[in-house]
């Protein structure tokens, strides 16, 4: 008789049951509602930072974790601010939303320095975070079906630095991630940012895939952020949710925006290429 697997809760996700009593509440809403045939006018979450536990639901890197360099990052959660009337006092308004949101906040410092006892790495200065894998049900392995959307947008207050916007997904070749610059339009203010899934970038350790593919949608594993300048300094970039939805953005954003060169697609080459590294050349970290 084969061992049954361990079921219980691990880095903040709920536990097996729970997680399966989700999905097929997730499914059940999907077939009453009819969700697949028609495009859906609600928003899909995908992380929300409401609760102080959501953010042990992530993972942070950097290269002071990964190649012993010096550059530092958190991810702690932070309450939303309640209205204040002219007085300053305390002011609860019903259906009023808060002046600012429950978040996490993504912060740290960057370093450029090179580790003095690692000559095999010679870049660093990163940061990023990204979910962690929400683990199994009964259904299986849990993946976010993003597929009847068109746009993932965030509600974020940045400031004002160069980060990237990761989504990974099941696809054969494991490694790859689709980016695309995170757009900021009015940095230290809360705002909503909407990218289009078409507009996202196919990389492998940070290079652009050639032929480009579309996203698998249907089996996207995580989404994260990363801040790969190379600007030392510190950052700090505050984030209330991420979520899928069908609502096009006020300012439009396109591949030509990702931060990414992408040639136009080949012809008569390989379905999947994923990128080698060149003699000498150090080992790219997946973030």
């Amino acid at each position: 008789m084969l061992a049954s697997p361990v079921l219980r809760a691990a880095g903040g996700q709920p536990g097996f049951w729970k997680r399966s009593v989700e999905e097929l509440r997730r499914q059940t809403n999907i077939a009453v509602r009819m969700e697949g045939l028609r495009t859906p006018n609600k928003s899909y979450p995908l992380i929300s930072f409401q609760e102080p536990g959501s953010v042990e639901r992530c993972k942070v890197m950097c290269d002071d974790t990964m190649l012993g360099g010096f550059s530092k990052a958190t991810f702690t959660h932070h309450d939303g601010a309640q209205h204040r009337d002219v007085q300053g006092r305390m002011e609860n308004v019903e259906g009023a939303e808060l002046q600012e949101p429950a978040h996490a906040i993504f912060k740290g410092t960057i370093s450029t320095e090179l580790p003095p006892n690692r000559p095999d790495v010679q870049r660093s200065g990163f940061a990023a975070w990204r979910t962690r894998d929400r683990g199994y049900s009964l259904f299986g392995k849990l993946l976010w079906d993003i597929d009847p959307y068109g746009y993932l947008s965030l509600r974020i207050k940045s400031d004002g630095r160069k980060y990237f916007v990761n989504i990974q997904t099941e696809s054969i070749v494991p490694t790859d991630i689709h980016q695309h610059l995170l757009p900021t339009f009015t940095p230290g203010e809360w705002e909503t940012v909407t990218i289009p899934f078409s507009a996202f970038v196919r990389t492998n350790y940070g290079m652009v895939v050639e032929p480009q593919k579309e996203m698998l949608r249907q089996k996207v594993r995580s989404v994260g952020i990363g801040l790969i300048d190379r600007v030392p300094g510190p950052f700090e970039l505050c984030i209330a949710n991420v979520y899928a939805t069908n609502r096009a953005p006020d300012r439009g954003v396109s591949r030509e925006d990702s931060g990414f060169e992408v040639e136009e697609e080949p012809s008569g080459m390989m379905d999947e290429i994923t990128p080698k590294r060149k003699k000498g050349e150090p080992e790219r970290i997946l973030i």
